[in-house]
This record gives C-alpha cells, structure tokens and sequence, in this order.
C-alpha cells in the first residue's frame, strides 16, 4: 500500500491513494491553513470508521440481516501535552433496517472493533481507550 502528500501552501497538503483518489488535508487560519480540508487526526479517524463499518456491513450481510444504513459516530479526546496523540475514542454505530437483530449488530460491532478492524486494532495496542456501542433503528 502506497500513499503520497505533496504541499500546496500554508499548512495545506494534496493526499493521493494508491488506488487513485485525492484528499485535500489544511489547518486552521490560526495555524497557517484556510480550513481547506479536513486536518490529518480527523483523518485517522475517517480511517477508523471507515474500517469498522467495512467490517460491520460485511458481517451484517454474512448474517442475512435486512439493514439499510450503517453510520458510525465518533467522538475522541486528545491528550493536553505535544504530540497530542489520542486518549479515548468512542465509537457508536447505529444500524437502520427492519428485523435486524440485536445479537448480530452486537456481534458484528465487537468482532470488528476488538478483533478484525486494523486501524482499531493500531490505536488499541498504542494505549488509546476505544469504546463501543451501538443502536438499532
């Protein structure tokens, strides 16, 4: 797997996937960015929910469950001190579809983030708290 960044201006960045798509990364006016794009710790995140609801819908669909949306909502607290790497994440997935089961979306959920979600499973072993939770609609 391959990415690349390249500088634009100030303190924003062009991101290009090997598979071929672009992101825009900026700061904050106060940190020498435009608020062009999204900043790279929300990225990570992107990331992590991103690959725990891959996961999810795909355990969900093994299961025959009859959902229409899965969304994931993220809430994460950073540490005080430089780097400001992350101290706890919160992770609530909410799962909309008629008949799908309680024990499944439960399963599906703590499967992907305590076992199967990669960048779950990096922020985890580096100290970060990740706890879930789920709602069925």
């Amino acid at each position: 797997m391959e990415v690349s960044v390249k500088w634009v201006d100030g303190v924003q960045f062009s991101g290009e996937t090997g598979s071929g798509h672009s992101v825009v990364m900026d700061g904050p006016a106060d940190h020498g960015g435009q608020n062009q794009g999204g900043r790279p710790m929300e990225m990570v995140l992107l990331g992590l929910a991103g690959c725990a609801a891959f996961d999810v819908v795909t355990l969900l669909r093994k299961t025959r469950q009859e959902f229409v949306d899965c969304e994931v909502k993220v809430k994460a607290e950073r540490a005080d001190s430089i780097p400001s790497v992350f101290t706890n994440i919160d992770l609530l997935f909410i799962v909309t579809g008629n008949n799908v089961g309680e024990k499944q979306v439960e399963r599906a959920v703590s499967l992907s983030v305590d076992k199967y979600c990669s960048v779950a499973r990096m922020l985890g072993n580096g100290g970060v708290n990740i706890t879930h939770h789920y709602q069925i609609q």
